[in-house]
């Protein structure tokens, strides 16, 4: 007979997260006060039970397709016996509840931490923000690693809602001096040549804008920020151009250290907030704040 959900031993369970997020089974029996071989027997009936192999065995370990389901689950089950700890009042006196977030950086540079500003003192939160990009951050929702994420994608991530937050703008910027050094000409001509700066190896922003323009890349010369704020001062001290936040352009242009130099072909990115299906009042407090301060910050 198929095995259910319900069939699945809680221990063994919670042995597969402890193995994950510790990242070895003796680090994991240490965490659970077991020894490695009993972290072992417990992985290995688990995977038995369901018919799959749930870990790769590498360093660190790391949960495979179907691992990485149960993983989350049993974040989900944690969850959900803080909270109820908390209702009963069986949570550790002045213990604060945790929510895990995946934000991008541009967000957490802008909106976003305000937004947890708006949160009620009461129930006492406690955060862990996960910096990714927009584009990733729900491959950290689907892996369990985190109950909510900022995103780009529209698509629910299994077990997953999903709320419109708004669009942030970003415009094609670059230092005065930098424009009219490398930007004087058609476009079509420029960009693909004049040094750019991007944010990691990862970001592809800056190569979609020059796509727009016929070309099939940005830049010779690249500078890689992994920073929001640093990103924002490299354009502005004149390395090279680069797509920046409405939000954080809006004083330089105004002071002069940027300019836009294609104002009309600014890009807007929607923004969306995935979290999972749960009936957790921590959770939904967050969600509130978040979506409210995104009505206040974000193009609708």
């Amino acid at each position: 007979m198929t095995p259910t959900l319900a069939d699945l031993p809680l221990d063994q369970v919670r042995t597969l997260l402890a193995v994950v997020d510790e990242g070895t089974f003796d680090a994991a029996a240490a965490a659970l006060h077991v020894t490695p071989s009993a972290v072992s027997q417990r992985v290995k009936a688990l995977e038995q039970r369901t018919g799959r192999v749930l870990l790769l065995r590498t360093k660190p370990v790391r949960a495979t397709d179907s691992g990485a389901v149960l993983v989350r689950l049993a974040r989900q089950v944690a969850r959900l016996e803080r909270d109820a700890s908390a209702e009963l009042g069986l949570r550790g006196e002045g213990e604060p509840t945790r929510v895990t977030v995946a934000v991008n950086a541009d967000s957490l540079a802008t909106w976003f931490l305000p937004a947890l500003t708006r949160i009620p003192r009461e129930p006492a939160l406690c955060f862990e923000l996960r910096r990714e990009d927009e584009g990733h951050t729900a491959t950290l929702l689907r892996e369990g690693v985190v109950m909510a994420a900022v995103t780009s994608s529209p698509e629910p991530v299994p077990g997953c809602t999903v709320r419109t937050l708004g669009r942030m703008r970003y415009l094609p910027c670059a230092a005065p001096e930098f424009a009219a050094r490398h930007l004087d000409a058609p476009l079509r001509e420029t960009v693909a040549g004049a040094p750019v700066v991007v944010f990691d190896r990862r970001d592809d922003f800056q190569d979609s804008f020059a796509r727009r323009l016929g070309h099939g890349g940005a830049g010779a010369a690249r500078h890689y920020v992994p920073t929001s704020e640093g990103f924002v001062e490299a354009v502005a001290a004149g390395l090279g151009w680069g797509m920046v936040p409405q939000p954080q352009a809006e004083p330089l242009l105004r002071t002069g250290r940027l300019v836009t130099f294609a104002p009309d072909l600014a890009v807007d990115v929607t923004l969306y907030w995935q979290q999972w299906k749960l009936d957790s009042p921590a959770l939904a407090t967050v969600a509130d704040a978040v979506v409210t301060a995104a009505a206040d910050a974000l193009r609708r």
